[in-house]
């Protein structure tokens, strides 16, 4: 399986409403429950009105589009991560699955991966 490194640094945050957001970016991810709205963009395009808000991810997207009837691959990757002690926030859309780390945590995330057997570009 392949991984591609996103190019850009990540922000998760919270916001109070939809309306703040410029949906003509090209990287957004909404998530909105009855209890919150998250948003993951690039650091650059994260709000200012942010109600909360943690800098400094990286991303990995699986690389191809998944079937739905494929099973445990975000387990798989995540247990590798794990067993790291590196940290996730896991985001899917209807194609393919996304794995932040911690800046911090990106070199050793490369490393336990490609240990692992996974591609990584």
């Amino acid at each position: 399986m392949k991984l591609k490194i996103l190019p850009h640094e990540l922000t998760v945050c919270k916001v109070a409403d939809t309306k703040m957001l410029d949906l003509s970016r090209d990287f957004y991810f909404i998530g909105r429950t009855d209890e919150e709205i998250s948003l993951v963009c690039p650091t650059r395009d994260a709000p200012t009105a942010a109600t909360e808000r943690s800098d400094g991810w990286r991303g990995f997207r699986i690389e191809g589009v998944l079937d739905f009837s494929l099973i445990g691959i975000l387990s798989k990757l995540s247990g590798i991560l794990a067993d790291k002690k590196i940290g996730i926030f896991a985001v899917s859309t209807f194609n393919t699955d996304y794995i932040l780390v911690k800046k911090e945590n990106l070199e050793r995330a490369v490393t336990a991966l490609k240990d692992a057997g996974y591609t990584v570009v």
